[in-house]
């Protein structure tokens, strides 16, 4: 009965413990900044990654610095008027938008060498930088793109783009997974692989996507990579994701709940650290 009794004290000792608060400053591009713009996805998700983190460590309270539509290159060049503040956890989830729009990834080299931001990896390096002039001591995790499928933008068909399965300007989106992934190596910091990270593959991004047959005319639902080649006219075809489509991603690109979920769990496990 006492060991019972000085278990329950200590369990309660345990939960009473208070955590101190941490200021985590999350930068990235629209996977980011959609975590307080809900409605800009249709209202398809309901919470992005940061929230996700805090709801399960209540004690880190973020600062939403996700830009939509930029790239390493764009972050770095507006460092010094993005408003970003001294915190205790930063991180840097960028690099599909850099692929997208055919930036030249460089070597580690030009990270290490500090070259500019002519290429991904000297984006990196001043992106780098100054977060360590805002605090030297804080921990910086990176997280690498995901893989993507096709992408058709809900608000506007024409703006779409083929999946990561193929190279853009001869270099694949993998490449800079692996250059980020590098950065970390490099200088200790904490990766999360998102773009090899299991339940993240293409396949498993979308459940469908809904084209005309172009022999029948009829629409038809076709699974990954099936979809690939079969056009899609933004023009008079509808969307091609309907709600029954979305799986990791609602729109082939950006998380739905599910992906968001898995983004969450290992930036949980790395913060619950600090």
């Amino acid at each position: 009965m006492k060991n019972l009794v000085l278990l329950l004290a200590l369990i309660g000792l345990t939960s009473s413990i208070k955590h101190e608060a941490i200021t985590w400053v999350a930068i990235g591009d629209s996977i980011t900044y959609l975590n307080e713009h809900l409605d800009e996805t249709g209202n398809r998700i309901t919470k992005g990654y940061m929230t996700r983190v805090t709801e399960e460590l209540p004690y880190v309270k973020y600062i939403n610095q996700g830009h939509n539509g930029w790239t390493s290159g764009g972050i770095a060049k507006s460092i010094e008027t993005l408003g970003l503040v001294k915190a205790d956890i930063y991180s840097v989830f960028l690099g599909t938008n850099d692929w997208w729009s055919g930036r030249p990834l460089g070597r580690l080299d030009d990270y290490q060498r500090n070259t500019g931001n002519n290429t991904v990896y000297g984006s990196f390096r001043i992106i780098v930088d100054k977060l360590r002039s805002l605090n030297p001591q804080a921990p910086i995790i990176l997280i690498t793109p995901m893989q993507r499928v096709d992408f058709v933008y809900l608000a506007n068909f024409k703006n779409n783009a083929y999946g990561s399965y193929k190279p853009k300007n001869g270099q694949y989106l993998e490449a800079f997974a692996n250059a980020i992934d590098s950065i970390g190596h490099a200088e200790h910091f904490a990766v999360v692989d998102l773009y090899h990270l299991n339940g993240l593959q293409a396949k498993k991004l979308v459940k469908y996507k809904r084209l005309k047959d172009p022999k029948s005319g009829v629409y038809t639902n076709y699974g990954y990579p099936k979809f690939i080649d079969i056009p899609f006219n933004p023009e008079t075809d509808e969307y091609p994701y309907p709600v029954g489509a979305i799986d990791k991603t609602y729109d082939g690109l950006h998380p739905s709940d599910k992906g968001y979920e898995l983004i969450s769990r290992p930036l949980v496990k790395i913060i619950k650290k600090y």
